[in-house]
């Protein structure tokens, strides 16, 4: 891997958590593995009244706190620490965008940075376009002298309508190459080991299709409730949070055709045909395609947790789901007739994000199999945790006769002891300074994948018939959602497993 030329990147919001939790600890591993540019600052923007010294401290505690780096003696994270600056502005303000301005062109001249910034929006989405804004007017758009790349934090928009006028209003100021929509799920290791899995591999490309695989299946779980978020999290629910983004990626690049390079444009355009080939889901059918939930209070391992409508910051009548499950199909030849099934929740029983690929089965069953084993063969890819690829296939059991037992055939990135897996944001972080966008969302790909979610948020808005389940924390969501697979006998697969009361055991 190369070094990026060199450059200053602007945080703004860089006093929120985001910045000292993931953004400053990837930065800090991009500088362990040498592969931050050779002149190369970091000016942190907010409103808060901060010295540089108050920043850098700050700084230095996120780090010390999140990065799984080790820095023994702690030299390059005091070097590292030195390259921060702090400005303290209003964003609103078009007058502090020219002090910024000219700090930037101070900065770079003492460094021999030239003049290319990356200006990072880690602030809440309604200021992105004020401050591109702001940017705009300032001269620190324009890309005459070096470039000038912007990153924008999820989410992008509340719905399609307020999508397409964010991407208007950016437009007017910017281009679309300047853009990095960032979705830290696709800057995971094993969600770009997806292309790898199916496009390296002659045995599973011919697979993959409705001539073979019976149903796809995508979870993404959270243990954890809303925590302090709750005033944010209730005008937002898991819909617009991780359906209309992080799930529908992983289902675009499970479900496109192979591209025809590695090229941004090339990946992203199959990613998008995908999203416009979704068979949409009509009004009248969001009740049984479509399930939501709202965790209640529940004892887990002992302690007492809350329901959601006791969370701080959250209403007592709110009916925000903090689970969706939904079933659909994509209307082309590879996957015609086959049902997809996405869901994500939170206060489920464990962290865990996978992919699975549910094989038909064979045509004449031969032998006997194992009581209660009505699956087929799983190709299971885990993005999160232990992240990994696990293939469920039947074997005979020693003995006379030939009964037949499921069994594993698993692959950890744990075992690659000499391989490092970096984090989502270190990757993402190191495309934008290289200038790489595959991994990073486009305009029409956010639109298209509001536009599939828009008839689900009319259907809640407009016809309170329409149930949201309860389901006690700490288990997976509400009965009702397995009614949703096709099959009889046939339910979403539970990854982890009860051992104790201690805990749970993850299958891969």
């Amino acid at each position: 891997m190369e070094k990026p030329g060199n450059l200053i990147l602007v945080i703004f919001g860089a006093s929120g958590d985001l910045t000292s939790r993931k953004l400053m600890p990837a930065i800090f591993s991009l500088k362990m593995q040498k592969l931050l540019p050779e002149k190369f600052a970091v000016i942190g923007c907010g409103r808060t009244e901060f010295s540089d010294t108050d920043f850098r401290s700050r700084m230095k505690e996120g780090i010390l706190s999140f990065s799984e780096e080790k820095d023994p003696e702690g030299f390059l994270i005091d070097e590292f620490i030195g390259s921060l600056s702090y400005f303290s502005i209003d964003s609103t303000k078009a007058s502090d965008y020219i002090k910024l301005k000219e700090g930037l062109y101070k900065k770079a001249k003492e460094l021999d940075a030239g003049e290319n910034f990356i200006f990072y929006m880690a602030t809440p989405p309604s200021m992105y376009s004020k401050i591109a804004e702001n940017l705009h007017r300032a001269g620190l758009a324009d890309q005459s002298a070096g470039f000038r790349r912007f990153i924008i934090e999820k989410p992008f928009g509340y719905d399609l309508g307020s999508g397409m006028e964010l991407n208007r209003k950016l437009h007017e100021l910017i281009t679309e190459e300047q853009i990095y929509r960032i979705d830290h799920y696709l800057g995971k290791e094993t969600v770009q080991n997806v292309l790898v899995t199916r496009f390296a591999n002659g045995i599973f490309e011919p697979l993959w299709n409705r001539n073979y695989i019976h149903r796809v299946e995508i979870t993404s779980a959270e243990s954890i409730g809303v925590e302090e978020r709750g005033g944010y999290y209730d005008s937002s629910g898991a819909l617009r949070d991780m359906v209309q983004n992080h799930l529908l990626q992983m289902v675009g690049l499970t479900a496109m055709e192979p591209p025809s390079s590695l090229e941004s444009n090339s990946i992203r355009n199959e990613v998008l045909k995908v999203l416009q080939s979704l068979q949409p889901i009509q009004a009248a059918d969001v009740p049984g395609q479509v399930i939501r939930g709202q965790y209640t209070g529940s004892t887990i391992r002992g302690k007492c947790v809350p329901g959601y409508r006791y969370e701080k910051g959250v209403a007592e009548d709110s009916r925000t789901e903090t689970y969706v499950a939904i079933k659909f199909f994509i209307n082309n030849w590879r996957w015609g007739g086959v049902p997809f099934y996405i869901r994500t929740g939170k206060r489920l029983p464990t962290r865990v994000t996978e992919i699975v690929i549910h094989f038909k089965k064979t045509p004449h069953h031969l032998f006997q199999r194992e009581v209660g084993n009505l699956n087929s063969n799983q190709l299971i890819i885990r993005i999160q945790p232990d992240e990994g690829i696990l293939m469920k296939f039947d074997m005979k059991e020693p003995g006379a006769g030939f009964n037949v037992k499921n069994v594993n055939m698993d692959f950890h990135y744990k075992d690659l002891a000499d391989v490092r897996v970096p984090s989502a944001y270190e990757r993402l972080l190191y495309d934008v300074m290289m200038g790489d966008s595959t991994l990073f969302s486009r305009d029409d790909v956010v639109e298209t994948a509001w536009k599939f979610v828009e008839p689900i948020q009319k259907a809640w808005a407009n016809d309170p018939e329409i149930k949201i389940y309860g389901y006690p924390s700490g288990t997976w969501g509400p009965s009702v959602s397995n009614d949703l697979i096709e099959g009889c006998g046939l339910a979403w697969r539970y990854p982890c497993k009860n051992l104790s009361d201690d805990g749970l055991y993850c299958e891969l």
